[in-house]
Formats: structure tokens, C-alpha cells, sequence
């Protein structure tokens, strides 16, 4: 018996990356999920992981792609339970400064059109299912949502605007709908640019990144699927709504002169069996 057994989900951003491996996790669990994604790779999850993925090709900053998304899980198997606004693009932490004042307004449109309006139509196009479902919410923050340099200005930006979304859309849906966020620090995967800015994909870790964090790994993309399952089960979760739940490696925790107390030390990393 999985987690999310019998639980319907829309999940968006779930092409690549986080998102893709959530979904995977999730069909383990038991979902049903409506996996969405403005690529056709997106497609690839319903070969892979058979009749249990209804694949949409939509862009989330429409109000139709939304509702289509919401309608083809109502279609194939009538509720749903669950609503993962995950999809998000970066500015490639562009400053303000090196942004011209003519391509401001677009590229600050384009972004957070996907990383704050988005969600915001999936929930609302969700939210009659949701509330009968007595469902919940899942969206995808970031260290940025809490810091600066995360990111860029526009980013960063929509990110603590993501925050805000989790703590007044957990006040206003309470007690029929839980509203939580999971903000990753780093992970694996290419990230889409500002196309306004001018920006393809880019690498999300930098060199030097590995060294720059209190726990000196760099996660996989798997390595979150256990929070998001967390937050989506009806029974482990069932006490939780407005939380951001921080998972960044350690990255807010990182001291000035080492990222570890422990970072360097030539004992650092020994096995916990051994004597002290």
C-alpha cells in the first residue's frame, strides 16, 4: 500500500527535473497524476509509467491550460486531490543593474508570470475539486524565498512572492484545503532562462557549489520526492498547512568562515560508529 493511494494530482513543471522525478515517486505511491509541462517531453512519463500519467502540454500562464489540466483528471478518474504548482523558470541571477530598463518590464511579465501567476491559476482552477476532495497544495519555493542571492533580482522576487502565496492561501482555504511549499536549495537540473532576458537553459550548479554547502553533496532530484510525498499524504501530513519546508542542504545555516563547523577538519566525515 503506497502513501498517496488512490489520490488524484495535477502537477505542473513535472517535464524535467524535481518535477519529474515527484511524478515518478508519486505513481510508486499510488497517484494518479496529470502531469503537466509546456514541452512534449512530458509525454515521455506516460510511457514510462503507463496509464497511472494523463501527459498535458500546456502553458500554465493561461487560464485555459489550467483548466484543461484540471479537466482531463476529473475526466479519467472524477476528483482531485491534490494541485503541485512546480513549474518555474530563473533570471540566471541576473542583477538589476545588468538588466535594461527596456526589457524590464518583459522580462519581470514573462517570469513571474510562470513562477507566481501560474500557481496561482492551477489552485484557483483546482480549488471546487480541491475543497470537495478536502485536498491540499503543493508549491515549489526556493532558498531564494528567504534570501538574497539565491538568485537574481526578478527571481528572488518571485520566490518570496511564492512564500507569501503558501501562508495567505493556507489562511484563506482553511480548514477544507492544506496549503504547504517545499523550498530546495540545489539539485542537478537545467533551469529555463528569461526568454525576454534573452537567456536559454543554464546549469543550476555552479562550480564550487558542492564545496559552498554545510552538508558537501550535491543532492539528486530524487532526493525531494520524499518531501513532497510527505506533504501530499492525507495521514503524515494532516497537521500541516502554511509551512515552507526549508530543504537546502544547509545553505541558510552556512557560517562565514566555513559552510560546517566540522568542514575540513581531517576527522570531518568519519562514521558514526566510531569511538569518541
Amino acid at each position: 500500500m503506497g502513501a498517496l493511494d488512490g489520490q488524484v494530482v495535477v502537477f505542473t513543471g513535472a517535464g524535467a527535473g524535481i518535477g519529474r522525478a515527484v511524478v515518478t515517486r508519486y505513481a510508486s505511491e499510488g497517484a494518479r497524476v496529470v502531469a503537466v509541462d509546456i514541452t512534449d517531453k512530458v509525454k515521455e512519463l506516460a510511457d514510462e509509467l503507463g496509464g497511472v500519467v494523463i501527459p498535458v502540454v500546456a502553458d500554465v500562464r493561461s487560464w485555459e491550460g489550467n483548466v484543461q489540466a484540471v479537466a482531463a483528471a476529473t475526466e479519467a478518474w472524477g476528483r482531485v486531490d491534490v494541485f503541485v504548482g512546480n513549474a518555474g523558470i530563473t533570471d540566471a541571477a541576473r542583477p538589476l543593474e545588468d538588466i535594461p530598463g527596456h526589457q524590464l518590464k518583459a522580462g519581470f511579465d514573462e517570469l513571474f508570470g510562470v513562477n507566481v501567476l501560474a500557481p496561482l491559476l492551477g489552485v484557483r482552477a483546482a480549488l471546487d475539486e480541491l475543497i470537495r476532495s478536502r485536498g491540499s497544495v503543493i508549491l515549489t519555493g526556493s532558498f531564494a524565498g528567504a534570501n538574497a542571492a539565491g538568485g537574481g533580482v526578478l527571481y528572488t522576487a518571485s520566490k518570496h512572492a511564492v512564500q507569501g502565496l503558501v501562508r495567505q492561501l493556507a489562511y484563506e482555504l482553511a480548514p477544507d484545503v492544506r496549503v504547504n511549499g517545499v523550498a530546495p536549495g540545489v539539485a542537478p537540473t537545467r533551469l529555463k532562462g528569461t526568454t525576454a532576458l534573452g537567456q536559454a537553459a543554464t546549469d543550476s550548479v555552479l562550480d564550487g557549489t558542492r564545496e559552498a554547502l554545510p552538508l558537501q553533496e550535491i543532492p539528486t532530484v530524487d532526493a525531494y520526492s520524499g518531501i513532497f510525498t510527505l506533504l501530499a499524504s492525507r495521514s503524515e501530513a494532516a497537521v500541516m498547512t502554511g509551512t515552507m519546508v526549508s530543504a537546502d542542504s544547509g545553505l541558510s545555516v552556512r557560517g562565514i568562515a566555513r559552510p560546517g563547523g566540522r568542514v575540513g577538519r581531517t576527522d570531518a566525515g568519519a562514521s558514526s560508529g566510531e569511538s569518541r
